[in-house]
């Protein structure tokens, strides 16, 4: 079966210039051209899927037959060879040394820190006071991965080193990550600050990884359940490098575009007052509350719906025959979570913000592959619990003592890297009571 080519292509750099300028907008229209179409990342071919089923068969049917893709090879000699790079055997050895630091104990222990830190986040506001919080929700972000990972003086300065770093390493790898291999050569200011941010996070996390061995007890973070699996200090490395750029960006994005999106409805908004209100009476929110918060999840799971990572990419390891199109063996196939969650066909008014579409009767009906912001199968995001219970403690804790509303005439435009950010986040904190 022929693969129709996406328009818009120029010659030596293909489709780099649409997806660089229109980003999410090039690639949510291209399912108007097929389930299958073909794209150019400079030169190099790669196979756009941009159907539900397809996409669950690359992700989990056909898994196993598939690899990393070239995107993620770019990231390698930066942050290693951790979980969300690697591939075959090392990749679930990996997993499974890694997955007693995702077990519930431990998730509730997180719980506590999730907590604590976005009370403190919340005391700090002031009535009436404007707050960036963008910049605000960020810097939490990295707190609670940050304490989750290092429980030491040490910890705390791999930490304030995340802070300064990481932003710049996740935008700034995303554009070579689209780039032909030249463009991270260039001298230019962009590509210097994104080799010093990763040579200071690498130094700061094997300096603590060193202060780890000088004790080697468990210490209750996940540095201590990695090592104490017995990682090696290279693999620790990679995979603690790769923590703080996965973990953080998500759950900081998350957080930002749903106080926006309840700042914009305030029927949304008074309906998860009456639950905050309802389920907590006035107290900390444990782990135990999230299940009750019923209606709080069901934003959160519309807000990434509505912004989740733009693109992932896998390699064929072998011919794989996807829905009658014979995709040749070492391919690189792209899965667009961002197309896949604003395709009409699966979700009907997808620029629609509608928490109701995530009641448990409404969601049933859903195809698989259409809603995926962790991605799906083997190589799901390990720490997807994690994620989810950060950010409803965060809202649950905020929306029990405040109203963020948004700053007249300050609008809130969508920037792209590797996922929706915004370019500002202005909000007035109103008390609630």
């Amino acid at each position: 079966m022929t693969v129709p080519v996406a328009p818009g292509r120029w010659p030596f750099l293909g489709h780099t210039p649409a997806l660089l300028r229109r980003r999410s907008a090039f690639t949510d229209s291209l399912h108007a051209h097929g389930e299958i179409v073909k794209i150019h990342l400079g030169p190099m071919p790669a196979y756009f899927i941009t159907s539900p089923r397809l996409a669950h068969e690359v992700l989990v049917t056909a898994g196993p037959k598939f690899r990393k893709g070239v995107m993620f090879d770019k990231f390698k000699p930066f942050v290693g060879n951790g979980l969300v790079l690697s591939n075959g055997d090392f990749h679930l050895r990996q997993r499974r040394l890694m997955q007693p630091a995702f077990h519930r104990d431990r998730l509730a222990a997180y719980a506590g820190i999730m907590t604590r830190a976005a009370t403190e986040l919340s005391d700090s506001w002031r009535p009436g006071e404007v707050r960036p919080l963008d910049e605000d929700l960020q810097g939490l972000a990295v707190t609670i991965v940050g304490e989750a990972l290092f429980s030491t003086e040490i910890g705390k300065a791999a930490v304030d080193e995340a802070r300064r770093s990481i932003y710049l390493i996740i935008q700034q790898g995303m554009i070579r990550a689209l780039s032909p291999k030249f463009v991270e050569n260039l001298p230019v200011p962009g590509n210097r600050r994104f080799d010093e941010a990763i040579r200071r996070m690498q130094d700061i996390v094997v300096e603590v990884i060193r202060d780890w061995r000088t004790e080697s007890v468990d210490r209750g973070d996940l540095l201590s359940t990695l090592l104490l699996a017995g990682m090696t200090d290279e693999q620790a490395r990679d995979e603690v490098l790769t923590l703080l750029t996965a973990g953080i960006e998500t759950t900081a994005l998350a957080l930002s575009w749903t106080f926006h999106e309840l700042g914009r409805h305030a029927d949304v908004e008074a309906r998860v007052h009456a639950e905050v209100d309802e389920v907590l009476g006035g107290r900390p929110v444990a782990i135990d509350d999230i299940a009750r918060l019923t209606y709080v999840r069901q934003v959160v799971d519309e807000v990434l719906r509505c912004y989740p990572l733009w693109m992932l990419m896998r390699r064929t390891l072998e011919e794989v025959d996807l829905g009658g199109t014979r995709i040749p063996a070492g391919a690189e196939v792209i899965v667009s979570p961002h197309a896949l969650h604003h395709d009409p066909a699966s979700h009907p008014g997808p620029d629609r913000f509608d928490p109701d579409r995530w009641a448990p009767e409404r969601a049933a009906q859903l195809p698989k592959g259409a809603f995926i912001p962790f991605g799906a199968g083997g190589r799901q995001c390990i720490g997807n619990r994690f994620a989810q219970n950060e950010i409803v403690i965060t809202v649950a804790t905020v929306a029990a003592r405040w109203r963020l509303v948004p700053v007249p005439g300050r609008p809130v435009r969508v920037k792209f890297t590797s996922a929706a950010y915004p370019d500002s986040l202005p909000m007035a904190a109103v008390p609630r009571r």
